[in-house]
């Protein structure tokens, strides 16, 4: 790859680990972008949940809210939210199942005040990292919970995505009783199983943001290099003119992909780029 790229990176899994990046992963962004390639995170988090040290390495956008939030040189393109009507539907219909959720939009995260309790056990339980004292320890639940602002109603609340953290019944089904429009996803969370998952505005996904970078930037698909490993990933590897999987993702995600690349404890993102040509 001798000409310019725009490179799209997820952030979980894929660019940091529980919500800390690698010195091999910062140091790849910073020469990419030497070397005149653009490079920007295309993230399921809001653009709340996108702190100062995730951005530290320094991009030219971001793509947040998979695909719902779209910022380029700090100028917002994109702001999608539920529409008023759906909006309440979807409220109105997690609280009848006294499901544990969260409203994301960009400047905040909306959850019931009746789940507080259920809210922050569970974040905190699944988004610390694995062991006591590691970067992280502090830093991976607190993206969310330093976010998040509980409310006893929340009808009428805006809103561009929604994470079900804990729920009796599947996000699927959720969305099917909810009606027209919405669209369910796995939950991106690691270790939260069946009974967590992702709500969304059906049309609304990563490769969409990139799209609209691209329409903006003139970009062409050849051009766009994009790395992920979750199933919120799939549209956009297929859309990109690279898709690189991390290795070890379901294997709907790494059908999608060119090729695959060792996951943030191996630095593998360092070693992507230095194959590809980017650095």
């Amino acid at each position: 790859m001798s000409s310019r790229r725009a490179v799209f990176l997820d952030v979980d899994g894929t660019y940091a680990d529980r919500g800390v990046a690698p010195a091999g992963h910062v140091a790849a962004v910073r020469a990419a972008r030497a070397n005149g390639h653009l490079v920007l995170l295309c993230t399921g988090r809001p653009r709340c949940m996108l702190p100062p040290r995730l951005l530290a390495a320094g991009f030219d956008g971001i793509v947040a809210a998979a695909g719902g939030y779209v910022e380029v040189d700090g100028v917002v393109l994109v702001d999608t939210r539920f529409p008023a009507q759906l909006a309440e539907r979807v409220v109105r219909v997690l609280d009848a199942h006294d499901v544990a959720y969260i409203l994301e939009a960009p400047d905040v995260l909306l959850g019931p005040a009746r789940a507080e309790a259920r809210l922050r056990e569970l974040l905190g339980e699944h988004l610390d990292p694995d062991e006591p004292g590691d970067p992280g320890d502090a830093e991976g639940p607190e993206d969310a919970l330093a976010a998040l602002r509980t409310m006893d109603v929340l009808t009428g609340a805006s809103f561009g995505k929604v994470t079900v953290v804990d729920s009796p019944v599947p996000v699927e089904v959720l969305a099917s009783e909810i009606g027209p429009g919405v669209g369910a996803l796995p939950s991106s969370i690691p270790g939260m199983g069946g009974s967590s998952g992702e709500l969304h505005l059906v049309g609304v996904h990563k490769a969409a943001g990139i799209d609209v970078v691209g329409a903006h930037l003139g970009l062409v698909r050849h051009d766009v290099v994009a790395f992920g490993d979750g199933m919120n990933d799939v549209e956009m590897l297929e859309y990109a003119g690279v898709g690189v999987a991390i290795e070890g993702a379901h294997p709907r995600v790494l059908a999608a992909a060119d090729r695959t690349a060792g996951g943030p404890h191996l630095e593998g993102l360092a070693t992507a780029f230095a194959e590809l040509g980017l650095v």
